[in-house]
């Protein structure tokens, strides 16, 4: 398990355990508020019972005063007394501006029918009348807060991931550039020695086509020099020709593979494309996707390379016959140290997306795979 897989389980983890927190919350909030719901109703019988009581010992009938007083003994729940035909008598717990509005008493009257069934007073002289209600404001706000709850949660979450993340990013910048120069610093001095003794050779008169092959992995690691200490700072882009870098490191690659690895460049050796860019990282991105496409074809199979020249991009396709992706995995193969392989960092991948994206300004991307079929990877230069 790389330690990228690790990260993604710890925070498939995290999530669980937060949606765990929040629907228990949900849960509970949700129970008491139904108790308390059973309560403001059972209050608001009582009440009514209560009334009809008093209206009993009142041998001259109903006593409005009774019911009024015991109204008056709610503070939290709101309520409106009715006679039998719908006569608002009094109300209670409602907006205190607007309580004698008849217009709005009506409207909260007509919620109250529809939110709870009525509690029925029969008076002594026969009379009927009603209360309406509805839940108390503590009981709506208890109703809403585990949403209001999750919003919170799901903000400062929100937040935090995107402080982390900067945090995270800021120090991967701070990481890529000091392994890169002390990378560079640790090649350049056997470089330079390798170098001495070149000229040495050559001075010695010793065999030419072993000074020729010498001489080529000196330029080759003064090469890999070169790139190390540009990815630490931001490299010069300069005008040059995109065809002349695509089939340099294919041929380089093409040298350096199996025989059943078939090359097939889908453009004219003699086009010229002149696009802003750095030769030597361009070239060590293109290296590391033809790298990565003979991994995935186990070293036999066909590549193929494409280009698209449109007015303001330039599209580069490398196509292989590989064991392809699947599609949850578009993304994840750029993370450093996400790696299939055993032996490797995963960092190929991560630094050609930094080099493509930071430094050229461009994009490269998955543009389409099939499992068993292959890969189509795509670099995106503007021109």
């Amino acid at each position: 398990m790389n330690i990228y897989t690790k990260k993604q389980k710890w925070k498939l983890l995290l999530l669980v355990g937060a949606a765990i927190i929040g629907i228990l919350t949900f849960v509970i909030t949700n129970n008491l508020a139904k108790k308390l719901s059973i309560e403001e109703r059972k209050k608001v019988e009582l009440w009514a019972l209560g009334m009809r009581q008093l209206s009993a010992l009142n041998n001259g009938g109903g006593d409005e005063t009774f019911i009024l007083e015991v109204i008056i003994n709610n503070e939290t729940v709101p309520v409106i007394l009715t006679d039998k035909d719908g006569i608002i008598l009094s109300s209670r717990n409602l907006d205190s501006n607007k309580e004698n509005e008849k217009e709005y008493l009506s409207k909260q009257l007509e919620k109250m029918k529809k939110d709870n069934e009525p509690i029925e007073i029969t008076l002594l002289d026969g009379n009927r009348n009603f209360i309406y209600y509805k839940e108390s404001i503590l009981l709506t706000q208890l109703y809403y807060f585990p949403f209001i709850q999750f919003a919170v949660i799901s903000l400062f979450l929100f937040v935090s991931y995107i402080a982390f993340s900067v945090s995270r990013k800021a120090e991967q910048n701070q990481v890529w550039v000091g392994m890169s120069k002390e990378t560079a610093h640790q090649l350049g001095t056997p470089t330079s020695s390798l170098m001495a003794s070149l000229e040495l050779l050559k001075l010695n008169n010793v065999d030419e086509k072993v000074v020729t092959e010498f001489e080529k992995d000196v330029n080759r690691l003064e090469k890999i020099t070169e790139r190390f200490s540009k990815i630490g700072a931001a490299p010069k882009l300069e005008k040059q020709d995109v065809i002349d870098a695509l089939l340099n490191t294919i041929n380089y690659i093409k040298a350096r593979s199996s025989e059943k690895i078939k090359f097939n460049v889908n453009f004219s050796e003699n086009d010229k494309i002149i696009v802003p860019f750095n030769s030597s990282l361009f070239e060590w991105v293109v290296e590391n996707l033809l790298k990565n496409a003979i991994d995935s074809m186990e070293g036999s199979g066909s590549i193929s390379i494409n280009i698209d020249d449109r007015i303001q991009f330039l599209f580069i396709d490398i196509v292989d016959e590989g064991k392809g992706l699947l599609k949850s995995k578009y993304k994840t193969i750029f993370q450093p140290g996400y790696t299939t392989k055993r032996r490797g960092w995963g960092l190929g991948l991560s630094l050609s997306k930094r080099i493509i994206e930071m430094y050229h300004d461009g994009k490269i991307f998955v543009n389409h795979s099939e499992l068993d079929k292959g890969t189509n990877m795509r670099i995106v230069l503007k021109k």
